[in-house]
């Protein structure tokens, strides 16, 4: 170290005087103060710099060479190297790409709707025919019974022998492809004459699901949601009920039947919270609102209005608009509803007229779904007149609809809510308990799809994406992201035509995976990938899409995991140019600068990435895929005869990827036990020339098994050679862009740390559907030839190994292609012995010209010694359990020194997907507060009100079941509750243009120096550090740890919360027709009122107004 290098890092002198004098002062000032300093710190120094850029020098070579002789990288490089005459460069036309995907994911989709509407047709003809029959006595396959026997061993009613067998394309799952079978919700009656006459007309769809399946073999599940609440379900499978022995599946309630059985809607749910509300009342209220929401999707808006003797509402944010009813925004509205309390008096007048200005001025600007509009009002009573306010706001058009919700078993104002509901083209339904919750929320649906069936408008809806853990309890369905097409079914006899009725909705699923799998994986590149988002900017399918959370031992879905929007995952798209092209169902491409993370987030990447995008045609998708420049740019392709790759492609060592689709398995149910590497072989050896294969990627793959069979022999040779084998060097890999892998194990399953490196549980580190393997895409960082070392993180249970991989080549003119990467993987002890006989100075080293510590040795208690990676993880350290983790939490002064430095460069890196720990106060900007005297005026009307009330319900029945001596009890879990969130993480990223520095850290009575030194051909430095000064007071830890992004402050989270992003309505409206026949609004008998308590309760409501 100079003094010079030394004096640099000094601070300035600032000197009151101006001109000559000044500058020949500051000139002396500086000599003076560098010699000291130079003095000071040479006085100090106990580590020399000299001996340090030696060990890594030294401990650069060994490592390099260990790597490249037990990889064969040199030789590989070689064999592609001396084919490059026979192979081909192209640019990839992404534009062209993205058409040719999004035109196969269109022909596909387009099978399943066509199947879909062969189901349709073929229920409307069937229930045309069939003729209703109250005493109809037909024994079905019920799903819940079937082979299921009594303690006689008969067969218990709707059971009976239904062979089931395991089938590959469904999962594993065992299920009958010659019947379908029902399944009924437990609390609907099994045998029920709607039931019964329902599954008897539908059993016309059995050849209609079989002949769909034959024509289209990759259709999945089939199935026929009915109105009256059953399932008909093609394949037919054994039903599991949940752990309490019930079934609570609903069709009725899924997305796919609610978004087929109506348009889009604009919902306002007003409740009641007056005093009378208490107790089971309210318990019931708020599990009406959770029903209603649940019956809401994305194309829909919402708000939610609580009103007593004043109106608010339960999210202020949400004052006086509508917001989109996406699951994020649904569950948001949960907590809200259940934190609700009764108080006051209820006066409905006020929170009605606050309804229609949200649904008029929202019909006025464009804003909300611009179709269906409904108010649902909860309540246990209405005294006010309401005449005045449906003339001001909705009649005559009445273009609002109003639905009713009587809480409660008592009727007293049953005449009035019905009249409400009657007066405005709704629905008026008596709810007493919570059993009777979901059928009668459920009818608002039925008088919405009026215009639709009436008109006869067969509309095609596609869902967003889901997971449907609720319909199979299996843990092959858990976590397996689908989307649903589906489409309503009507009645076509003309005696029910004003009536409009839905006789159910018909559909079949489509495994996004399997989607997906038509974009060829090898055409995108190392870090290329393609998406998919629907006409609200939701993600459908993205590799950065985590739709799941671990909760203990527990993969459970996010609450959003279906409303991640793009601008979420693509988050360097500040100016949201990307969504907002792709939401319009444009055509184009877009380039952006990114930083991009791997290793669960831990390693960041600067990648300049080039977007291009299409609309997928008759459906509300559109498609994306993103090419990197560099390696992603071209794609080679190589000829061999299919004599030579098959021969090569046979050999033990060879993989490929599984996920990929090299040939379709699925079209053939003769094929669909076959692994990939099998169909390849099958279809080149001419067994099964029908595969439908792809023969560009079968191509490639053959090259490249040709020219890395060399490979084979090479590790062998090395493996076979006992005496010369090193210890802990465990495997050798390579792979290809074509997804071929190939590798040798040099150690026993016995002797090996690294078992589960290269396994099929491995998945980081496999060639998957959404990426390369995790040591290919870091290859790809660094030039080919230079090797890259990293230590995988402990949660993969890879154990304390080491991997080290370098990038393999082509070169056609001036265009380079990557071909691959090889490495190989070594325990952690290989490195370190080798590292620690390199950094220790023999005892009988000449210390004469040597200032400082000599001999210098890495095992001395004087010093600590470190082996860091470009990302600043410690590879190598004395404290053999600091392997693996963050340098800067390890020694916080070194690390901000560095970063200070610019030797290190700290990157953030956010995470909208994640979930925090739940704040559980309230996060709301501002709540109406009472004022005292308000306050105690509001208490005596409550009493007061609450009296009079009791005196029209009081009967002597009815006393003994009063719910006003019932109090609701919530129980909330204890302990770490997790919900979404944002949050801002660091990474750390090397700069390389500093090969090496030192400095001195004063820390209050002691000072620390050290030193760093780039380890040539590598990622890797060498960190000499001085013991024996502790900076741990002055110089806090530097963690990873992900923090929250906070959005409660000047209410920033209201204001995010109101943004409403760009989306693409559905083109398709059904909210009237002239013959609905709105007569029918339900109804309910009525127990006798007194008129003159009716009128005194009237009289007291306008007093105390």
């Amino acid at each position: 170290m100079s003094c010079w290098d030394l004096g640099k890092t000094g601070n300035a002198i600032k000197s009151g005087r101006s001109g000559p004098y000044r500058g020949k002062m500051t000139v002396l000032m500086w000599i003076i103060f560098s010699s000291s300093l130079c003095l000071m710190v040479d006085g100090q120094m106990k580590i020399s710099p000299e001996t340090v850029q030696r060990w890594a020098e030294t401990f650069g070579k060994e490592i390099a060479a260990l790597s490249a002789r037990y990889s064969g990288a040199k030789l590989l490089q070689k064999k592609y190297k001396d084919m490059e005459g026979a192979v081909k460069i192209e640019e990839v036309n992404g534009q062209e790409l993205v058409k040719k995907i999004a035109e196969e994911m269109e022909e596909m989709l387009g099978r399943k709707m066509q199947s879909v509407k062969s189901l349709a047709e073929a229920a409307e003809d069937a229930d045309l025919d069939h003729e209703y029959n109250e005493t109809l006595a037909f024994d079905y396959y019920n799903s819940l019974l079937i082979n299921t026997v009594d303690e006689d061993g008969n067969a218990v009613p709707l059971g009976g022998e239904f062979p089931l067998e395991e089938n590959e394309h469904f999962n594993k799952l065992p299920v009958n492809t010659q019947l379908s079978n029902i399944q009924v919700p437990t609390n609907v009656y099994n045998r029920d004459p709607d039931i019964v006459n329902g599954v008897y007309m539908s059993e016309a769809l059995n050849e209609v699901f079989i002949e769909n399946f034959q024509k289209d073999p990759t259709l999945t599940w089939q199935y026929f949601g009915s109105s009256t609440g059953f399932l008909r379900l093609y394949p037919g499978i054994q039903w599991t009920p949940d752990e309490n022995g019930v079934v609570t599946f609903d069709c009725r309630t899924r997305n796919w039947y609610i978004q087929a059985a109506t348009s889009p809607k604009d919902v306002v749910i007003v409740v009641d919270v007056s005093g009378s509300m208490k107790g089971l009342r309210l318990t019931i209220a708020k599990h009406t609102i959770n029903t209603i929401l649940d019956t809401l999707g994305e194309n829909d808006f919402v708000n939610i209005i609580a009103y007593s003797d004043y109106v608010r509402y339960v999210e202020p944010c949400f004052q006086g608009m509508l917001v989109q009813a996406d699951l994020d925004n649904r569950e948001h509205f949960k907590l809200l509803v259940d934190e609700l309390h009764v108080r006051g008096e209820g006066k409905v007048k006020n929170a009605m007229k606050e309804s229609f200005k949200i649904l008029n001025e929202a019909a006025a600007l464009g804003q909300g779904s611009l179709c269906n509009q409904a108010i649902m009002l909860i309540t246990d009573g209405a005294m006010e007149d309401f005449q005045d306010v449906f003339e001001e706001f909705n009649w005559p058009e009445r273009r609002v609809r109003v639905f009713t919700y009587l809480i409660g078993r008592e009727m007293t104002f049953a005449e009035n809510v019905k009249w409400i509901a009657c007066n405005n083209k709704g629905y008026y339904t008596h709810v007493s308990t919570l059993a009777d919750v979901q059928e009668n929320v459920m009818e608002y649906l039925h008088v919405l799809s009026r215009p639709m069936v009436i008109n006869h408008d067969h509309d095609i809806i596609w869902t967003e994406a889901y997971m449907d853990s609720v319909l199979f309890n299996t843990q092959a369905q858990n976590l397996l992201l689908m989307t649903s097409v589906a489409m309503p079914v009507f009645s076509k006899k003309k005696e029910t035509l004003s009536h409009g009725i839905l006789l159910g909705v018909v559909g079949t699923d489509v495994s996004l995976k399997e989607l997906m799998r038509l974009a060829p994986r090898y055409k995108l590149g190392v870090h290329g990938y393609s998406y998919l988002i629907t006409n609200n900017g939701y993600i459908l399918s993205h590799p950065d899409l985590r739709p799941l959370y671990k909760e203990g031992k527990k993969l459970k879905p996010k609450p959003n995991y279906n409303s991640v929007d793009l601008s979420e995952v693509e988050w360097e798209d500040t100016e949201e140019q990307l969504r907002t092209a792709m939401v319009k169902g444009e055509t184009g491409t877009l380039s952006l600068d990114v930083r991009t993370s791997v290793d669960k987030g831990r390693r960041v990447m600067f990648l300049r990435n080039d977007y291009f995008y299409t609309v997928i045609n008759e459906t509300p998708f559109s498609l994306g895929i993103v090419l990197s420049r560099g390696y992603g740019q071209y794609i080679f392709t190589g000829n061999v005869s299919v004599e030579e790759g098959l021969h090569d492609l046979l050999a033990p060592d060879v993989t490929i990827a599984s996920d990929w689709t090299y040939c379709d398995t699925d079209v053939d149910p003769g094929h669909r036990k076959l692994t990939q590497l099998q169909a390849v072989i099958r279809y080149l050896n001419g067994k099964e020339p029908n595969l439908q294969c792809d023969g560009l990627l079968l191509q490639q793959a053959m090259f490249d098994a040709v020219v890395t069979a060399p490979m084979e022999a090479y590790w062998t040779a090395l493996m076979l050679n006992t005496s010369g084998m090193d210890d802990g060097i465990e495997t050798a890999f390579l792979g290809t862009r074509s997804g071929l892998l190939r590798f040798q194990r040099y150690t026993g399953i016995e002797k090996r740390v690294g078992k589960y490196f290269l396994t099929s549980s491995d998945k980081e580190n496999m060639f998957t559907l959404d990426s390369f393997p995790l040591w290919y895409r870091r290859a790809a960082e660094y030039p080919a030839g230079q090797f890259l070392y990293y230590m995988p993180r402990q949660d993969t249970r890879a154990g304390r190994i080491i991997v080290a991989t370098t990038a393999v080549t082509v070169t056609v003119g001036k265009k380079t292609a990557l071909a691959g990467a090889v490495g190989m993987q070594m325990t952690l002890e290989v490195v370190e012995s080798r590292f620690l006989a390199i950094t220790a100075q023999p005892n009988d080293t000449d210390c004469s010209d040597v200032e400082g510590i000599c001999p210098l040795r890495c095992d001395s208690i004087d010093i600590q010694c470190y082996v860091i990676d470009n990302n600043g993880f410690v590879l190598i350290s004395e404290q053999r359990n600091d392997a693996g983790r963050f340098f800067g939490e390890i020694d916080g002064s070194v690390m901000t020194t560095l970063i200070r430095m610019g030797m290190f460069k700290r990157v953030s890196l956010f995470d909208y997907q994640a979930m925090c720990k739940i704040n559980l106060h309230s996060v709301s900007c501002a709540r109406p507060l009472l004022s005292p005297f308000y306050g105690l005026a509001s208490a005596l009307k409550w009493f007061l009100y609450n009296f009079l009330l009791f005196l029209l319900e009081f009967n002597i029945y009815g006393f003994w079941q009063m719910e006003h001596f019932a109090e609701a009890s919530v129980h909330k879990k204890k302990g770490d509750i997790l919900r979404p969130c944002d949050t801002e993480y660091p990474s750390f990223v090397y700069e390389p243009s500093v090969k090496e520095t030192n400095s001195i850290i004063k820390c209050g009575r002691c000072q620390k120096m050290f030193i760093v030194q780039q380890i040539p051909e590598s990622n890797l430095l060498m960190l000499v550090v001085q013991a024996d000064c502790d900076c741990s007071r002055q110089y806090p830890p530097i963690t990873l740890e992900p923090e929250e992004v906070k959005y409660s402050l000047s209410c920033i989270k209201c204001e995010r919360m109101q943004s409403q992003k760009l989306r693409r309505r559905p083109e398709s409206c059904h909210s009237y027709h002239p013959q609905e026949n709105a007569d029918d609004c339900g109804g309910a008998s009525f127990i006798s009122l007194s008129r003159r308590l009716f009128f005194i309760c009237l009289c007291f409501a306008a007093l105390v107004s």
